[in-house]
């Protein structure tokens, strides 16, 4: 550990002196944990961090350096990274430069050798909470000050700050399609923070997909000859989304549609459910979600800190919950089995379903994939 003394603050006054890992300076945002014992660069690069301090909760990360191949956007797009010790040497071939490196290349503050199992506990028992990291500001007190200064992450629209600016072919990212299923769909993928594994997963569910920017109005998707519609993950809350929601409203019953993370919070909210703040969220790649239409337990990547509240929506109805929605009849099909929260649903009447999680899941686990192939058959039932 060879960086400046670096000091990462929570708003309820902790404190925890470090090292400075990667730029220097200073950097504000909400400091949330994830959980993963590998992944540290798709993490990195997931834009639903933005805003974020992340702190992983393995100890050391790094181990295989970083690469090209594996980031899910154009660049790191956490606010903030933590960890407790950080891997100067990449032990993988396809490594072309270290952790600190991307970090530095990023102008993304960093801080290391701080006890991150105390830092986790803390978030997991007061919730995630506004922070900050610095390598200029060491003072505690004016560190502390600033940070509850600084806004929070409810009342926050963040989609529009990730999203692509003009619309583009997803070939142009991820190669060509797999035309080996037969018919090869056309599917309008809102961009709302897209990781690139999900373009990969459609081209190899054979799907051409064009990428838009996430305030793109309805009625130009569904003018646009579409066979689906697909929601993307993304950063902040989704109750201020206005612009998606809208959207999704525009969109029901006209297009099959599947959404996943925020496309599942903001398809919730078109169908008339609500959305609420989670204490510290669900981030990591071993999350346990049943799957009540199948009775499968699926091991799953998570990364959001809002949720679909079914309290009030939901009734039960034999072994699925359904919900009464502005668009028929809803079933709340999947549920996280450490905290009971609702991970996934499917109309029963218009062509739509989501999910709370990644099924993409880069690097993994992949046991989620088959709700790509889902999508694609209900393009196929038209």
């Amino acid at each position: 550990m060879t960086g400046p003394a670096a000091l990462l603050a929570l708003e309820d006054g902790t404190v925890f002196r470090g090292t400075g890992l990667g730029a220097g300076g200073e950097t504000f945002g909400e400091a949330v944990f994830n959980t993963g014992m590998a992944g540290y660069q798709e993490v990195l690069t997931d834009p639903s961090y933005a805003g974020q301090i992340v702190a992983m909760t393995a100890p050391q990360q790094g181990n295989y350096g970083v690469n090209r191949e594996d980031a899910e956007s154009v660049r790191v797009q956490v606010s903030g990274f933590v960890v407790r010790e950080a891997s100067r040497l990449a032990s993988s071939w396809r490594a072309d430069g270290s952790l600190a490196d991307e970090l530095s290349a990023g102008n993304i503050v960093g801080i290391e050798g701080i006890d991150t199992r105390r830092l986790t506990l803390r978030l997991r028992e007061h919730g995630a909470m506004r922070a900050a990291i610095s390598t200029v500001d060491v003072d505690a007190t004016s560190l502390v000050e600033r940070v509850q200064a600084s806004p929070r992450m409810e009342g926050a629209d963040l989609a529009r700050t990730v999203s692509t600016a003009q619309p583009y072919e997803a070939a142009t990212l991820v190669g060509p399609v797999d035309r080996s299923h037969g018919t090869v769909h056309r599917v309008a993928a809102y961009d709302y923070g897209m990781k690139r594994n999900i373009l990969r997963r459609m081209a190899a569910i054979g799907c051409e997909t064009t990428v838009f920017p996430a305030e793109t109005p309805a009625a130009e998707i569904a003018s646009g000859g579409f066979d689906g519609v697909f929601l993307s993950n993304g950063p902040g809350d989704p109750a201020v989304t206005a612009y998606g929601i809208a959207a999704v409203r525009g969109l029901v019953g006209k297009v099959p549609i599947f959404g996943i993370c925020l496309g599942h919070q903001l398809l919730g909210l078109a169908l008339g459910g609500r959305t609420f703040k989670m204490r510290f969220g669900h981030r990591g790649v071993n999350q346990p979600v049943k799957n009540l239409r199948t009775s499968i337990v699926e091991i799953t990547t998570h990364n959001h800190g809002f949720a679909i509240d079914p309290h009030g929506w939901a009734r039960s109805e034999g072994a699925i919950p359904v919900a009464a929605t502005d668009y028929g009849d809803a079933e709340l099909t999947h549920w996280n089995l450490n905290d009971g929260t609702l991970e996934g649903l499917r109309c029963v009447d218009v062509p739509a379903f989501s999910v709370q999680y990644h099924p993409e899941a880069a690097p993994g686990p992949h046991d989620s994939r088959y709700l790509f192939q889902d999508f694609r058959d209900l393009m196929d039932n038209g």
